[in-house]
């Protein structure tokens, strides 16, 4: 009775799984709306500067050290020391923190839209508080009670992410088939003209125009490549791989990598930027909603439908985008609510932290550490919103500012990962199954410049604003990043210290 052995995880599949944690479908309608065409040349620089060689050195962290439960404290802690993987994990942290700030308020986007067919949250008025207050109220609530049910253990609904991945796989087919049939109808004509192959790398967003925005873009790019450093675990369970998983990565970079340029490309063909996507009530929130309500327009118009039926149509494809938004949204956040908490209390030493922190609930979660975490979320949801209130800036701004935040915070950590991968390689006391990188020098190149380009993307995205003159944006984007990794500093100062004395 020996075939009781473990499936391995063959090309095929692995390439799957890398495609549906890494491939958002959302992604594309931001870059269209920041960059138009040109956000083409940014996500495949993108995908061969960052997401190829960094998922390499992932995959050797995960497969050495596929006992820790720690993450990428633990990769870091192996690499670097205890003190720095502290910070910089608590700055991933910061990002996951940062992200609950940013979804909370689009999921207020998301329903509404399925109630009302599009965006009308800045109508939205409660207790004589204005639009902004208002559904910063209402996100705050939706977290609490989102943290509640995760206190009681109610992770079945996590479930819902599956139902949502599904979703979002359909609303692809959807935007490839419509697109088609569109571009087909009008004789090849597309809705956003190319006048020259310029376009496939510049921005008809003013706002992205200078050469330092331009490169700045890159940060989004490198954000929809996010989320690898959590396969890095499954190379104990693939059929031989040091071949397996190298290749599924080559084949996963070529297919994401067109994937992301063929969807930017294909929202050209039903959306011109300049009438749909340059206009007061569109965000980086509502963005998707509106390029599919469009595409449903465009779709009914070419089928020769009357007016009527054209806008009926795209307001199905708008409620039916974001049910599958929302059922992505809401699998994410009860997930990722408690999960990176957890992995990174679970991870890093007990004495870093005070003891209720660490204590779990009878379900298994961290609840003091969960309701720290809301509290501060909390907080930041109401003091942005009243911020944006008192200096009259509206739900644009709002969620740009939000989206630069989560972007510089999640992004960043991956500069400490990159930068300590040369010396875990030094390391000669690990079981190392799986090596990418033979040769010292091939991975000192590769190291410096998948650095660079992490530098350069965030350090652009951190001066824009300040050379823009817009204070609140510039002030936000670094005051993540900054406040979480001193309050890391020095709560690691305080509790190695308070440690040290017990144990002498």
């Amino acid at each position: 009775m020996g075939e009781n052995k473990v499936k391995k995880i063959t090309t095929g599949a692995l390439v799957l799984m890398i495609f549906s944690t890494i491939f958002g479908f959302a992604n594309t309608p931001v870059a269209f709306m920041q960059m138009g065409y040109g956000a083409i040349f940014w996500y495949i620089l993108g995908a061969f500067l960052y997401f190829l060689p960094s998922s390499m050195m992932y995959a050797e962290y995960g497969s050495a050290l596929k006992e820790s439960k720690g993450g990428i404290y633990s990769w870091l802690d192996a690499s670097i020391s205890g003190k720095w993987a502290f910070i910089a994990t608590f700055i991933w942290l910061s990002a996951w923190v940062i992200w609950q700030v940013m979804i909370s308020q689009k999921i207020c986007v998301t329903v509404s839209t399925i109630i009302f067919g599009h965006d009308t949250t800045g109508t939205w008025h409660l207790f004589g508080l204005n639009s902004t207050l208002t559904v910063a109220l209402v996100s705050i609530l939706g977290v609490v009670a989102i943290t509640w049910l995760v206190n009681h253990g109610i992770d079945t609904i996590a479930k819902i992410s599956s139902v949502g991945g599904l979703a979002v796989m359909l609303l692809n087919a959807v935007l490839i088939i419509s697109s088609v049939v569109i571009l087909f109808k009008n004789n090849f004509q597309l809705a956003q003209p190319i006048h020259h192959i310029s376009d496939f790398a510049t921005s008809v967003n003013q706002s992205f125009q200078s050469p330092i925005a331009m490169i700045s873009f890159m940060i989004y790019a490198i954000f929809a490549y996010g989320g690898l450093e959590s396969m890095g675990g499954v190379t104990d369970s693939l059929d031989k791989p040091e071949k397996t998983f190298p290749k599924a990565i080559i084949i996963s970079t070529i297919v994401i990598g067109i994937g992301y340029a063929l969807n930017i490309f294909l929202w050209g063909i039903s959306i011109n930027w300049n009438q749909v996507v340059d206009h007061p009530n569109v965000n980086l929130a509502n963005i998707t909603y509106v390029l599919m309500q469009n595409l449903g327009i465009e779709l009914g118009q070419a089928f020769g439908l009357s007016t009527s039926a054209a806008l009926t149509m795209g307001t199905v494809f708008s409620r039916v985008s974001a049910l599958g938004m929302l059922c992505a949204y809401l699998g994410s956040f009860f997930v990722l609510v408690y999960s990176p908490l957890k992995s990174f209390i679970m991870g890093s030493p007990k004495s870093l932290w005070p003891e209720k922190v660490t204590k779990l609930n009878k379900n298994g979660m961290p609840s003091i550490a969960l309701w720290i975490q809301t509290t501060i979320v909390c907080v930041l949801i109401a003091s942005i919103a009243i911020a944006s209130t008192l200096i009259h800036q509206d739900s644009k701004f709002l969620f740009n500012l939000l989206t630069s935040m989560s972007n510089v915070s999640s992004t960043l950590p991956y500069v400490f990962l990159v930068g300590a991968f040369p010396f875990f390689k030094k390391r000669t006391d690990l079981d190392r199954p799986f090596e990418a990188f033979h040769s010292r020098k091939v991975m000192l190149t590769i190291v410096v410049i998948t650095c660079t380009v992490l530098l350069i993307a965030n350090g652009f995205t951190i001066i824009q604003p300040f050379l823009d003159k817009d204070w609140v944006s510039a002030v936000a984007t670094v005051a993540g990043p900054l406040g979480f990794g001193t309050f890391a500093y020095i709560l690691y100062t305080v509790r190695s210290k308070r440690a040290n004395k017990q144990n002498n």
